[in-house]
């Protein structure tokens, strides 16, 4: 549903000339072939929600399967957008990008036609892979080719928009598509867009890359995957299983990765990531806030999708035209995002939207369990608004805390806080969930094997095994329902909380200085 903004990796040099020039149409042609190419990442990140109860029967994916499912995509993204970043500096950021949208759309093409879910999973990761290509590429090309100021910010604007309003727009995509077409297609129609923008950034977009780009440190880029990837696992692996040797190993070979990669960056002259960043407490507190809210925020919309079908009974269409309330006001927001900002400051600003969403979050959490759709689109607008103003106040904030000629850098450990982020929201967030949703089952005693590890497997699976079984199986289904439901409800009190959480801190250390 909603999205942070992807942001310029590490070492992106706006590459500016002394002398600003006004950028003309074929600039701003550009700037459409940039945007269309990080709004179909945005759509591709949430699309996949709608699809899950499709995908999970055709499949017949387990439950672990299906949050693997969700989160591989983003574990893969998060551990190589550092890495990425620095690869765009020295071959090229056009070149890159050519290269992360050809790959993009080939693993589209792999993920559409998965046999198996494991297939599905392993072209999830492909697709993370290629979307790090892409995210370090765009914004950096679009602070090169708009130099000056004024048009810089408009088109960053433009691009923003496009970027947020993309993952807000996924679920009604998905929605239509799987109305018409199986659950293939939503990755199918990322082809033709990807040729599009394929052609468009080879006919458009200038080539550019930092005339000063140190190697590419290997190691490095090592160091931060084996820091990001097991800490991901271990998170989802203790959730599901409990403390055990498993865990803590990889719990402990990532924070011996991360010591290590810390202390190599502050040896190198030009490291991937510039550590001293965290020093500034406005900054520090941005990542932190960003990080909660993303996780608050995409633990509880990866299992919204999958109520409106399996627990409300609609359509991928209906579920997807009933969370359009949301798509709606976190691209509204951006109207008076600026006016907001200046008159009461980042920080007040940001702890604002937040307090906002995490209100939205709580008349979800009401309304999950009553019938009607009045309150449910009550709740998705508040958490639209909120969430869409939080997004923009954090960026602004992140590039407020640091001097502009780091602000690359500080970009970058933005983007890859917010991928991580979504990966643990769904692994913890998630993983709560179906916890929650096994707690409220009834007796399954008097089913049958295949059906009583169906239906505790996972709504979806129960829903498909307990279809035409009779009065006793739809008196099972709609206590599994409910069971889902009250899960839902206690998930979204969580998730309001922690957007609490985040708003303290946001209006403690974030500055609040009023702009003209």
């Amino acid at each position: 549903m909603t999205s942070t903004t992807p942001s310029p990796s590490v070492g992106a040099t706006p590459d500016t000339p002394h002398r600003p020039v006004r950028a003309g149409a074929r600039q701003w042609a550009a700037l459409g072939a940039l945007t269309l190419a990080v709004t179909l990442l945005a759509v591709d990140g949430t699309v996949l929600a709608l699809a899950m109860p499709a995908l999970t029967a055709d499949l017949g994916a387990t439950s672990t399967e299906v949050l693997w499912i969700g989160d591989a995509y983003s574990f893969a993204l998060a551990g190589l957008l550092i890495s990425m970043g620095t690869l765009a500096d020295r071959i090229g950021r056009r070149r890159l990008l050519l290269i992360g949208v050809a790959g993009f759309g080939s693993a589209s093409l792999v993920a559409a036609f998965a046999p198996t879910a494991g297939w599905l999973i392993a072209a999830r990761v492909l697709l993370g892979v290629a979307g790090a290509t892409l995210m370090p590429s765009t914004l950096s090309i679009v602070r090169n080719v708009f130099t000056d100021p004024a048009q810089r910010t408009r088109a960053i604007a433009v691009w923003s928009a496009g970027a947020s309003g993309g993952a807000a727009l996924g679920p009604l995509v998905g929605g239509v598509l799987l109305e018409h077409y199986w659950w293939g297609s939503v990755f199918v129609i990322n082809l033709p867009i990807m040729l599009l923008v394929l052609i468009s950034v080879a006919l458009l977009v200038p080539e550019s890359r930092n005339p000063a780009a140190a190697r590419f440190d290997l190691v490095s880029a090592v160091l931060s995957v084996a820091a990001i990837v097991p800490l991901v696992w271990a998170v989802k692996h203790t959730a599901k299983s409990g403390i055990d040797p498993a865990g803590l190993l990889a719990a402990a070979l990532s924070v011996g990765a991360a010591l290590v990669f810390v202390r190599r960056q502050r040896t190198l002259r030009t490291p991937l990531v510039d550590v001293t960043l965290f020093a500034r407490p406005a900054f520090t507190g941005t990542i932190l806030v960003s990080l909660i809210t993303i996780f608050a925020f995409s633990g509880l919309l990866f299992f919204f999708s999958q109520y409106l079908q399996l627990v409300r009974g609609h359509s991928p269409l209906e579920a997807g035209l009933r969370e359009l309330p949301a798509t709606l006001a976190s691209i509204a927001v951006v109207v008076v995002a600026v006016r907001i900002i200046a008159r009461l400051g980042v920080g007040r600003a940001l702890a604002a939207s937040l307090l906002v969403a995490a209100a939205g979050l709580g008349v979800l959490a009401i309304t999950e369990g009553a019938s009607g759709y009045a309150g449910l689109a009550a709740g998705l607008i508040l958490v639209g608004l909120g969430i869409g103003m939080a997004f923009t106040a954090s960026t602004d904030a992140i590039l407020s805390a640091v001097p502009r000629e780091r602000a690359g850098a500080a970009s970058a450990i933005s983007e890859m806080s917010y991928e991580l982020g979504v990966a643990l929201g769904i692994a913890l967030l998630g993983t709560l969930h179906m916890a929650l949703y096994r707690a409220g089952l009834p007796d399954l005693s008097g089913l049958a094997v295949p059906a009583r590890e169906a239906v505790t497997d996972s709504l979806a699976a129960g829903t498909q095994a307990l279809a035409g079984t009779g009065e006793q199986g739809a008196q099972v289904l709609a206590a599994a329902r409910d069971a889902f439901a009250h899960g839902m409800q206690i998930t979204s009190v969580i998730a309001a909380v922690l957007l609490v959480v985040a708003a303290l801190i946001a209006w403690k250390v974030i500055p609040s200085g009023r702009r003209s």
